[in-house]
């Protein structure tokens, strides 16, 4: 049971209190990098309601700092749960994997493999004629989802591993193909698709 001679002592207010600090401002700032992640890809009924969760944390960790303005460890855990909160909120954007990507390919060698082994995993893939420094090239289009692409990459370095690729976020995708995934949504638990929520 927590006291008030606990709460007056060195020990909460040296070591305990700059600790809930810290922990506070990871799980805002958490909130906030998903947040923002997910305003750049427009899931704009979720982000407010991320941005609500975030601010009432934000200002439970800012009333303890400004009654502790002579602690010098709440100014420690305030910072150092902001950077790692950061670190935390990219690694679990990471590990939704939510989100499409367009796979641009320009191959070093003929296509049809790839491009055939790309079709056969139910990728959609269009190939266009390009002009390269060596001279004509076939350019590669695919548009994957995200949580597919370590497994489109795998059957890109295994049919044509010297290919040169880039891969860049996409905010909207109108039509398209897709491969179908049974996959559910690492945030909803399945409760919910993310992706609805984006309209």
């Amino acid at each position: 049971m927590i006291t008030a001679e606990f709460i007056d002592s060195e020990l909460y207010n040296w070591v305990v209190l700059p600790l809930l600090i810290a922990l506070a401002r990871v799980m805002d700032v958490t909130v906030g990098t998903i947040r923002l992640i997910f305003v750049s890809r427009g899931y704009k009924y979720l982000a407010p309601l991320l941005g609500f969760v975030e601010v009432i944390i934000w200002l439970l960790a800012i009333g303890q700092i400004m009654q502790q303005l002579d602690n010098v460890m709440s100014y420690i855990g305030y910072g150092a749960g902001f950077a790692l909160g950061n670190y935390i909120g990219i690694l679990m954007v990471e590990k939704m994997s939510i989100g499409t990507v367009v796979i641009r390919i320009i191959p070093k060698k003929d296509t049809a493999d790839l491009i055939a082994h790309l079709r056969e995993a139910n990728y959609g893939v269009t190939a266009v004629d390009a002009a390269g420094k060596s001279g004509p090239v076939q350019m590669l289009f695919s548009i994957v989802k995200k949580k597919d692409l370590a497994d489109a990459l795998t059957i890109i370095n295994q049919h044509n591993p010297q290919a040169f690729y880039t891969i860049e976020e996409v905010q909207r995708v109108n039509e398209g193909y897709f491969r179908a995934t049974q996959k559910k949504s690492f945030l909803a638990g399945g409760l919910f698709n993310i992706g609805q929520l984006r309209k």
